[in-house]
């Protein structure tokens, strides 16, 4: 439970604080001293009689009552300390910021499993144990630095990492961003990420909350309420971006499926972020570059707002601009700022003939305006103004604008960055400042960050960042598509399943995709003959014929593909029936179409992990698939086959016909809804499914469920 006696406590109690700032209860009352703290600090160290000018108490039984207790004292003497300060000093808030607890030993746990008890029993707030505290405007509860300057429209950073915050926090104050909180959780035993944003959601005010937030996550407890309130705040207009370790971890455990062996935590993370409008962003310099793209667009005079559709209650959906303009002083670094925007999906479009002939004759000869627009090396404020003037008010073709201006250490900047902290207020449309020459100019830069700007001293890491949030697709409805699928159907025939875990026979898999109303190949299954050869009469050669009983058909030759007459179809039939583990052959009227793929895979705690891509042997060589969580609204499925690397190949390509894409995100949707109803089934492939521009077609699949007993 988070409380005002955490956030905005009239006194503050350091058990453990210290004349030496290099440890950690010196420091921490160090930086409450230097915040400007306004209430009453209060000290316990039974060998001191003053701590950096405050009185000392060297007993807690000496204590009056007070609101936050921060203990920095050995782990084995916290529980006490917590139990009796709740019971006895009606303390309601604690930082524990001691570690050897649970991240250490079973024995720490048990500590920490103490302290939570005595919070639960007395109606406390618990931060810890294992962090560097908390920062607000209220109180520096923390005992590391940086400190960053603080701002009631700066960012809200959570991080489930102390050590990682502090160097996040470096990466920040490096760039000007302000913060309005940091948040250390450390161990999270009552207070989580998860229980932060759903604080900040259901305490949200648009009239002054800030509306960035940045995470960084080593543990997702609670996925479900991890979505449910970072896509609300998404929704009440706020950007979240966010950095989730530990994700490499192999999830293909005991997978037989090539969804099993695909999919894994991180596919979840990324299913989980997609679903709920997470920017997911892979290093402390991406999360703070995306974190200042945000302020960046906040900052402009008519804050950019995506016109993108998209069904909510919300306001409006934030997103991020793709026709750029830039302005530079220097060729080498617009190019390859160029560059970098339109390999992230984003554009530099030609500027209107006309009005950019116009700028050139007011600019120094030998400019270009071709976009970039070269003011050249002798450029100044002036020539950098005009640009501005006519990217904001006659290039229409833009919608932000890029600056970059340093210098070779031969003038100095104060009066350029002036006037671009002037454009920056002034304009209607988004300026990104890219000032390379943080040692050369630093006392220029730093003048320009105090005014509250950021910087981006690399033009190549903010494009990546840009394209990495444009990539990002808006929170997804939540609800579920059932148009189509037959329910109670899909029930009774897992309900009637033998219990154990097993792959379901080809009859059962065509019944279930039957019921989701997802089309599949006419097939028919036998031991015999003559049987199978009655069949492909009926349904007209070519036929395809492949192995039952075995689960990767093509690993070990169990498929036949274009058999044209009886006597082939016969010699096949007698081969694939020679397999090990083969107990029959299915034979298929053969088809023709791009080969797709879909499939899922059961995450514990995430739910299914549905993933998408080319199918075939694509599927497993270049494995370019999309996932997403499951259930999925059509926008995610849309989504999800867009985000592909090989779409193009999808549209069409080279005289090719591209797919119906209508058709097969259906049947993703459909898929997912199956999986909402059959959370028994725990890997799924469809692969391939055979697509042309009028349908799409499932020709091959499997099914392994658990059925409990």
């Amino acid at each position: 439970m988070i409380n005002e006696a955490l956030l905005k406590p009239g006194s503050i109690v350091v058990i453990g604080g210290s004349n030496n700032i290099h440890k950690p209860g010196g420091a921490v009352v160090r930086n409450i001293l230097s915040g400007g703290y306004e209430g009453v600090l209060r000290i316990v160290n039974p060998k001191e009689d003053e701590v950096q000018g405050v009185k000392v108490f060297h007993d807690v039984k000496e204590l009056p009552p007070t609101d936050l207790a921060i203990l920095v004292v050995a782990a084995k003497y916290c529980p006490d300390y917590v139990e009796f300060l709740a019971r006895e000093k009606q303390v309601r808030a604690f930082i524990v910021i001691s570690a050897g607890f649970g991240e250490e030993t079973p024995a720490g746990a048990l500590l920490e499993q103490q302290l939570l008890d005595s919070c639960e029993r007395y109606g406390c707030a618990l931060i810890g144990p294992n962090c560097i505290g908390l920062l607000n405007s209220w109180h520096h509860s923390v005992f590391t630095k940086p400190i960053p300057r603080l701002s009631a429209s700066g960012v809200d950073f959570i991080s489930g990492s102390g050590a990682t915050a502090v160097f996040i926090l470096e990466s920040a104050v490096s760039k000007g961003l302000s913060f309005n909180s940091v948040w250390s959780i450390g161990n999270g035993k009552q207070i989580g990420i998860e229980t932060v944003l759903e604080y900040m959601d259901e305490h949200f005010d648009p009239e002054h909350d800030p509306r960035v937030k940045l995470l960084y996550i080593e543990n997702i407890a609670d996925p479900d309420k991890l979505l449910y309130h970072a896509s609300s705040l998404i929704r009440k207009g706020c950007r979240i971006a966010a950095i989730k370790a530990g994700s490499s971890e192999s999830g293909s455990r005991a997978a037989a499926s090539h969804t099993g062996a695909m999919a894994s935590s991180d596919s979840a993370v990324e299913a989980l972020f997609r679903k709920a409008g997470i920017v997911r962003c892979f290093s402390r310099e991406q999360l703070t570059t995306v974190g200042c793209v945000f302020k960046c667009l906040e900052s402009a005079s008519a804050p950019f707002v995506s016109s993108a559709p998209f069904v909510s209650s919300a306001p409006f959906v934030p997103s991020a601009p793709r026709n750029f303009a830039i302005v530079t002083h220097a060729g080498g670094p617009g190019v390859m700022l160029t560059d970098a925007l339109s390999k992230g999906g984003m554009n530099v479009p030609p500027l209107n003939p006309s009005v950019a002939a116009e700028l050139k004759e007011k600019l120094l000869p030998g400019s270009s305006v071709a976009n970039p627009i070269d003011i050249l090396a002798t450029g100044g404020p002036e020539q950098l103004a005009t640009a501005i003037d006519y990217c904001e008010q006659h290039f229409d073709e833009v919608d932000a604008i890029m600056v970059i201006f340093g210098t070779p250490g031969l003038v100095e900047l104060y009066s350029t960055y002036d006037l671009l902290d002037k454009k920056i207020r002034e304009c209607r449309k988004p300026i990104f400042p890219i000032l390379p020459s943080v040692n050369t100019a630093g006392p220029e830069v730093h003048e320009f960050l105090r005014k509250g700007h950021v910087n981006f001293s690399d033009e190549v890491t903010l494009a990546t960042s840009l394209a990495q949030i444009t990539k990002t697709p808006a929170p997804a409805d939540q609800q579920i598509e059932i148009h189509g699928v037959d329910v109670p159907a899909i029930r009774r025939i897992i309900d009637g399943l033998e219990p154990g875990s097993s792959f379901l026979p080809p009859a059962t898999v065509h019944q279930l995709l039957q019921c989701a109303g997802i089309p599949t190949a006419p097939e028919f299954v036998s031991d015999r003959f003559e049987e199978v050869e009655a069949f492909a009469r009926q349904c007209g050669y070519p036929v395809v014929a492949k192995v039952v009983g075995v689960v990767h058909k093509s690993d070990v030759g169990g498929v036949a593909l274009n058999i044209r007459n009886c006597e082939v179809l016969k010699a096949e039939f007698t081969r694939l029936m020679q397999l090990p583990g083969a107990t029959a052959v299915m034979v298929q009227k053969m088809l023709k179409g791009t080969e797709l793929f879909v499939g899922a895979k059961y995450e514990p705690r995430f739910g299914h992990v549905v993933l998408c891509g080319l199918g075939g042997i694509f599927v497993e060589v270049l494995k370019d698939v999309s996932s997403g969580l499951a259930p999925l609204s059509y926008e995610e499925a849309y989504s999800m086959i867009h985000s592909l690397r090989g779409y193009k190949i999808l549209q069409g390509t080279r005289g090719m016909s591209g797919i119906n894409e209508r058709r097969y995100a259906e049947i993703i949707v459909r898929l997912s809804t199956l999986l909402r109803f059959a959370t028994e089934i725990k890997e799924m492939d469809i692969n391939p499914l055979l697509a042309d521009e009028k349908e799409v077609v499932a020709v091959d699949a499997r099914i392994r469920v658990e059925i409990e007993q």
